[in-house]
């Protein structure tokens, strides 16, 4: 499995030769120009995870390619008139023979009476967890984590603990935007993996346009 960080939480994820994108947000447009993808899978609507504009771009160069996503987003596609099929919590689909599974129903609280967000964490190949903004754990075992690290929504001891729960072979970070480059290096390379590690848990740095075989 390779897996490509465009940027923020949008992954070009290449799985046996199927390819999926992960939630094509605002903070990054290279995802646009993408071709060849098997299906896009976006988590829930925020911005960061979902620009409607970029996902009009991608179909138009993947016409044949699947939108997957919860219901909530769902019912924002079909305002759009854009086809779509919904995998959520305790739901699992094929694209070209690769499963996707989803897990979690709800966006991590930020703060008083934000309205909720349907969050759905989804699981590749049983293999990769993309949980999305939440740290709901798929029960499941897992191979490779994509970590969130920074946002209005989490603080680092609830990744540390996430990361702990799951229990990945490998995890590496997503949902840094927040953070400066050369920080977000600096806690990939040294801090997070300080905690992981002796818990048998490799943690590897994955930085914007970088790929890595996993």
């Amino acid at each position: 499995m390779t897996i490509k960080k465009i940027g923020h939480c949008c992954l070009l994820v290449d799985i046996d030769g199927v390819k999926l994108l992960t939630d094509p947000g605002m903070f990054t447009t290279e995802q646009n120009e993408i071709k060849g993808l098997d299906a896009i899978v976006i988590t829930h609507e925020h911005g960061d995870h979902f620009h409607i504009d970029s996902v009009k771009a991608i179909r138009a160069n993947n016409p044949d390619a699947t939108i997957i996503t919860n219901k909530g987003l769902g019912a924002l596609l079909e305002k759009q008139n854009i086809p779509h099929t919904v995998i959520g919590d305790g739901q699992k689909g094929e694209v070209k023979g690769v499963t996707v599974e989803g897990f979690g129903t709800k966006h991590a609280p930020v703060y008083g009476t934000m309205p909720d967000i349907e969050n759905t964490g989804y699981l590749f190949a049983g293999k990769l967890y993309f949980p999305g903004d939440s740290f709901h754990a798929p029960g499941r075992p897992v191979d490779v984590l994509a970590l969130p690290v920074a946002g209005p929504w989490m603080k680092i001891s609830e990744a540390i603990d996430h990361a702990k729960e799951v229990k990945p072979r490998v995890a590496f970070p997503v949902h840094d935007w927040l953070y400066r480059p050369e920080i977000a290096a600096s806690m990939s390379g040294r801090w997070l993996a300080s905690f992981l590690e002796p818990q048998g848990i490799e943690y590897v740095s994955l930085s914007a346009g970088e790929s890595k075989e996993f």
